[in-house]
């Protein structure tokens, strides 16, 4: 079993550096667990233990009760299309979290799925506690065991078929990651406002690959959070899911070897759809857009000068 850290050892480790602590959940109609999420972080890292300074979700158009039960539970809640509203618009779970650097306040961003349906406040100190006793840490991710069908393990298909054979051929450095397409992540601001995120799936996998790029892999980390039960797409969405994902590394391939993989009729899908007698084939525009790194747009730039004199 993972060790779970002392909170209160880290919250005199976080008082001796002077840090403060965001977490995050972007959201999209997630209203049968972001409220047990906010809950349980507000609870225990917030008013019990002052480890967490905010909780915050980011709702990309939710059109159920996300918002209203988040609320209700004590985040700061904040509609993602309505964060720099200067700046293009955009969506998808990256464009979420690529928003929340801006309207998040903490030194260190922990981001949550908020579809996690065993969800335990382990979560975020297990994700905290490297980023609080090793200043070298500047990224950490976390991986667990994917219960699926009644199986103990199975989850995390698009991560073992396609994710892991793609970082051991072209990204060797990060094989030894065990989640590598993990929502539960904690990074340095300083780090992360370096970075440009993608706007969709590919979110994940275009951190980890930058964050080695730019900090290197000492500034990686990974911890135990045993296990998490959520949701679990059909394939047909994980097919898809995957075509993002392996677009977004052949781009970062791309830019690493200044090389032309991608053509325009690369980024097409082809999609076979089953109906009760036949076969169709449709094709679909799939893939995602790139944010530039978030120290770049002037808005932000103002709002942390505004922070830090107030």
């Amino acid at each position: 079993m993972a060790h779970d850290p002392d909170v209160a050892e880290l919250v005199a480790a976080k008082e001796r550096l002077g840090t403060t602590i965001s977490v995050c959940l972007p959201a999209r109609n997630e209203e049968p667990t972001v409220g047990q999420i906010v809950a349980n972080v507000r609870r225990n890292l917030v008013e019990r233990a002052p480890l967490v300074d905010e909780v915050v979700v980011m709702d990309d158009g939710s059109t159920d009760a996300t918002a209203d039960v988040a609320r209700w539970e004590g985040a700061r809640v904040l509609a993602v299309d309505e964060v720099l509203p200067d700046v293009s618009e955009g969506t998808g779970k990256g464009n979420a979290l690529w928003t929340s650097l801006y309207a998040c306040e903490g030194d260190i961003v922990c981001w949550l799925d908020a579809d996690v349906r065993n969800f335990g406040s382990q979560f975020v100190t297990r994700l905290l506690e490297p980023l609080l006793r090793d200043r070298g840490v500047g990224f950490v991710k976390g991986y667990y065991r994917r219960p699926l069908h009644g199986e103990a393990t199975g989850g995390g298909r698009v991560t073992e078929l396609m994710a892991r054979p793609l970082i051991n051929l072209f990204y060797p450095e990060l094989s030894g990651m065990i989640q590598p397409l993990s929502g539960e992540y904690a990074g340095r601001r300083a780090l992360l406002e370096r970075l440009p995120f993608f706007t969709g799936y590919a979110v994940e996998i275009g951190l980890l690959i930058d964050v080695l790029d730019q900090a290197g892999l000492h500034a990686l980390g990974q911890v135990d959070l045993e296990r998490r039960i959520h949701r679990n797409q059909p394939l047909p969405n994980l097919s898809q899911m995957a075509y993002v994902i392996l677009q977004g590394a052949i781009r970062k391939l791309e830019e690493r070897h200044r090389l032309e993989l991608l053509t325009e009729v690369g980024r097409g899908m082809k999609l076979i759809n089953t109906g009760k007698d036949n076969f169709n084939l449709e094709v679909r525009e799939i893939g995602d857009e790139i944010r530039p790194p978030m120290v770049t747009i002037p808005a932000y730039a103002e709002r942390r000068r505004a922070l830090k004199d107030r």
